[in-house]
């Protein structure tokens, strides 16, 4: 199965110094959003749950993703170099298993809100991390024996290594070593939020039939309404992202100069490092409880566990409200 045949392929891209900063930069603000989600899981035991805590392994993996794709933009390599390999061999593993946690989260939600089922989500945690760590280990691995990573000419990256040019059966390991399970969860994502926002909107409209007997309770907005919005943009933000790199491939497997064209490089370098900055955003610093947290922290240095601080730390925050619906943690019925 060869992809690009020495007469039609289209020229080697090359990757601009403005590419590169802003790769980089892209690169920095999802480590720094990586980072900002481990450190809350960390300090604040209150704040958990188990999606949280789904959020958490995600998040590692991006993490490790952003830190092997801005090596690999840094060095811009121009041959299987041995840290090239390694580079490669780091940004698939993360990068896969970056997919696998992604579905694996809108899986803990579908069943648990959709089926009713809290107690069989949290006994597929183990399963979650068997597949999630065990199939992008097993992937990389094998490619990494079979000399299958290593320079990749940036077809399709944005100079870091991934599939190497050199090998002749390079469209497969490409499907997998990512692109295929990258498609599969353009699929599965917007069918389960889709199945859960139906779920959600039949509650709502169940409520409503009671609206008239709770006319005389205090007006509050319903516990999903934060949520049901959140819904919308977890599966947009991962396409949206996600698309650019496969827009690429295709039009790698099409031997189009397209490939090369400035605007999709960027965009297929942000798109591959700024997943961990996109969930921070969501939520982090759009979730109320957390985001007066960690402004409180920053702005009075009152951390957790800063025992060389003179100043006692702040009282506790109050426990979770409507305002906290991240994750749809509200329609939980538990915690971690």
């Amino acid at each position: 199965m060869e992809m690009l045949s020495s007469t039609n392929a289209p020229p080697l891209p090359e990757i601009y110094l403005s590419e590169q900063v802003t790769v980089l930069l892209s690169c920095a603000l999802s480590v720094v959003g990586c980072i900002l989600i481990i450190c809350t899981h960390a300090l604040w035991p209150e704040l958990r749950s188990r999606p949280r805590e789904l959020l958490l392994y995600l998040s590692v993996a991006d993490l490790l993703s952003a830190v092997a794709y801005a090596y690999g933009v840094l060095r811009n390599f121009e041959s299987s170099t041995w840290d090239c390999v390694v580079q490669g061999a780091l940004s698939t593993f993360a990068n896969t298993s970056s997919f696998f946690w992604t579905v694996a989260v809108a899986l803990y939600l579908y069943i648990t809100i959709v089926r009713a089922r809290p107690s069989l989500a949290d006994g597929l945690l183990f399963t979650f991390h068997a597949v999630s760590w065990g199939v992008p280990l097993l992937i990389t691995v094998i490619a990494v024996s079979l000399n299958k990573i290593g320079y990749d000419a940036s077809y399709v990256s944005v100079g870091w290594c991934w599939v190497s040019i050199e090998a002749h059966d390079r469209v497969l390991w490409m499907l997998l070593a990512g692109k295929v399970w990258e498609i599969l969860a353009y699929i599965i994502l917007p069918i389960l939020y889709l199945l859960i926002k139906k779920h959600i909107n039949r509650a709502h409209d169940a409520l409503s039939e009671y609206r008239p007997i709770l006319a005389s309770a205090p007006a509050c907005p319903p516990r999903t309404a934060i949520a049901d919005k959140k819904l919308i943009f977890i599966p947009l933000i991962f396409i949206v992202l996600r698309i650019w790199s496969t827009v690429r491939f295709i039009l790698t497997l099409c031997n189009s100069p397209a490939v090369n064209y400035s605007l999709l490089v960027v965009l297929h370098g942000i798109g591959n490092t700024f997943q961990g900055g996109a969930n921070c955003i969501m939520f982090v610093l759009c979730t109320a409880v957390v985001r007066r947290r960690l402004f409180a922290c920053a702005c009075c240095h009152h951390c957790p566990g800063s025992w060389w601080l003179a100043t006692p730390a702040p009282d506790p925050a109050p426990p979770y409200t409507e305002e906290s619906d991240d994750l749809l943690e509200d329609d939980l019925p538990q915690r971690a």
